[in-house]
This record gives C-alpha cells, sequence and structure tokens, in this order.
C-alpha cells in the first residue's frame, strides 16, 4: 500500500493546503521567490499537514479552520529542510539541487527564515494562546536541536542519548506538534490531544530512524542523494554508531571517514556493506519497532473511528518501509 492510498480520502483537502502554500511563500522579492518556490516544487510527503487533518478529526473538523495549522507547520518543516542543507553542505535533496546549491548559503539562509516568518504570520489566525505557546517552544527546541546537529557533526564519540535528543528535535517533535495542534485547533478533548502528541512523538522516532536506515541500504535513484550521505556529511546515526560499537574493525574505519574531507564511493560502498553485515540494520529496525508499539498504544484509548484505523496505517507503513 502507498501512503497516499492510507489518506486518500483527504485528497482534496490537502490540494487545499497544497495551493495555499503556494500562495503564502509568494515574495516580493525576486530572489526569495524562486527560492521559496524552488524548494516547494521539490516535492515531499506532506505528512505533517495529513497528522494535523486526521487529528483533527477528533474534535470538530473544519479544513477551513485547521488548514492554518497544517500550512504553517509544513511550512515550518520547509524552512528547516532549508536551514538543514546549509549545515549538511548538501547539493541535493529529493534528487533536486538545494537552495544553498543553486544560489549560495546566504540566499539560502534568508529563504529559509522568510519561510519560518510566514509560518509564524499564518498562525496567528488562532488566538489561543495555548496554540502559539505550543509552536513556539517547538521553534525554540528545533533551533536548538540545529545548535546541536552542528556540534556533533563529524564527532564520532557520540552516546545513543545524544542520537536520541538530536532525532526527537530534528523530526518527532514537529509530527508530535502537528497530532497536538490539530486536535487542539478542532476542540477535540484533552485526553484525545494528549495521546496523539505521544503517538506522533513515537511515530516521529520511528520515521527518523528508518530514514537512518534506509540511507545506508537505499540506492542513489530511491535516495535522491547518493548512499551514506549522512555519513559523508558528518551525521553519525544509528546504524553507525552500533557499528562502532560492535565491530572493532569498522570504528576505525568510520572514524576515518569522518576525518577525511573527501571520501570516495568505491570506500563508502565497501563501508555501508561492512554495517550492513554488523547487525546495525537490524538493530536500528528493532529500535524503531519499539517505538512504533508505542505509538499504536498511544491510540487505543482513542474512539474507533475512520482517522484511528489511518493512524495505525501510518505506523505500519512506517514499519515496513523498505530496507
Amino acid at each position: 500500500m502507498k501512503l497516499t492510498d492510507i489518506y486518500w480520502h483527504l485528497k482534496s483537502d490537502i490540494g487545499k493546503i497544497e495551493k495555499e502554500i503556494e500562495q503564502n511563500i509568494d515574495a516580493e522579492h525576486p530572489v526569495l521567490q524562486e527560492a521559496s518556490s524552488h524548494l516547494l516544487k521539490a516535492g515531499g510527503k506532506r505528512i505533517r499537514p495529513v497528522f494535523v487533518l486526521l487529528s483533527g478529526q477528533f474534535g470538530e473538523y473544519n479544513i477551513e479552520r485547521i488548514k492554518h495549522i497544517a500550512i504553517s507547520l509544513e511550512m515550518i518543516h520547509m524552512g528547516s529542510l532549508v536551514h538543514d542543507d546549509v549545515i549538511d553542505d548538501a547539493e541535493l535533496r529529493r534528487g533536486k539541487k538545494t537552495v544553498k546549491s543553486k544560489w549560495d548559503n546566504r540566499v539560502a539562509m534568508y529563504t529559509g527564515d522568510y519561510i519560518f516568518a510566514k509560518a509564524v504570520e499564518i498562525a496567528t489566525y488562532y488566538n489561543n494562546p495555548e496554540i502559539h505557546r505550543i509552536l513556539s517552544h517547538a521553534m525554540v527546541e528545533m533551533c536548538i536541536g540545529e545548535v546541536e546537529q552542528i556540534k556533533d557533526q563529524y564527532q564520532w564519540n557520540q552516546t545513543l542519548r545524544m542520537y536520541f535528543r538530536r532525532i526527537k528535535r530534528k523530526t518527532a517533535l514537529l509530527i508530535a506538534i502537528s497530532c497536538q495542534l490539530g486536535a487542539l485547533a478542532a476542540g477535540a478533548p484533552k485526553a484525545y490531544e494528549k495521546q496523539l502528541a505521544r503517538y506522533g512523538y513515537n511515530v516521529g522516532m520511528a520515521f527518523q530512524i528508518t530514514d537512518d536506515i534506509l540511507d545506508f541500504v537505499g540506492t542513489e535513484k530511491e535516495l535522491g542523494k547518493p548512499a551514506g550521505s549522512d555519513l559523508i556529511q558528518g551525521n553519525v546515526t544509528l546504524p553507525a554508531l552500533y557499528a562502532m560499537w560492535h565491530d572493532p574493525v569498522l570504528k576505525p574505519r568510520i572514524i576515518h571517514h569522518l576525518d577525511e574531507n573527501v571520501i570516495e564511493k568505491e570506500e563508502m560502498n565497501k563501508t555501508i556493506e561492512l554495517i550492513k553485515q554488523s547487525g546495525a540494520i537490524q538493530y536500528s529496525k528493532d529500535m524503531a519497532d519499539r517505538y512504533l508499539s508505542k505509538a499504536r498504544m498511544a491510540l487505543e484509548e482513542l474512539p474507533d473511528i475512520r482517522p484511528k484505523k489511518a493512524l495505525h496505517q501510518i505506523a505500519d507503513y512506517i514499519g515496513d518501509r523498505k530496507f
């Protein structure tokens, strides 16, 4: 089953959100306009708006009200991607040139800032201070996460705790508040809001872990970037951490890669193969499955309605992603 098949009934509402994102990134300055449009055209799963819409169905669902939080959160995600590509010095995202590659770092940073600012502006539709508190706290945490990622880059002596804290801020937090704010904007019961936030956090952690696995087991065509890009960019993810702990041959090899400015493709391919043989992929998948189990448990107390089934199916989809 494709991810889009799970929420096909939301196709019209997602189309509305996509169109309004395009309208909202419209800028008077031609460079900002072109850079923002370039990012939008690169596409994406729009999974955060989907979580907003599905969670909103546990309350009084009204697309004209709930769309503002969905648009705002997706734009925050888009802005963070532009900044990530600067930090990682990434040339490609989803097979297309990044904003920093097509223009430069300065244009990319200001494009990301512009999209962030527009996202905050869109959220002013709501006069509920709780929505703004949750949103601003998440943005603060994401910024701390960006700085932590810079600090941790090329550092091989990391701990599991550092890794999990980083992916919480990088991915899980925004997915968690997508579920939470979708419920809050729709006036869902507080108990539902809490459980949906818990679901979103655990699904977000699993989603990032599986992304980190795919970076080692996917092909360049599937990933839209070279396999092993995380390691090339100095980001030590769970498979690499496990491999260093459990394979005395791999540890110096990975450290050498992190110390090198340029890694030859043949050498990286050999390292990837050794990581696959080390048990790191299965260990990481087992860790993702633990988070998915917690996500499913968080749904147990919610009413048995269509969006609950869809949330279960999304968790199943993440667990079954191609490895």
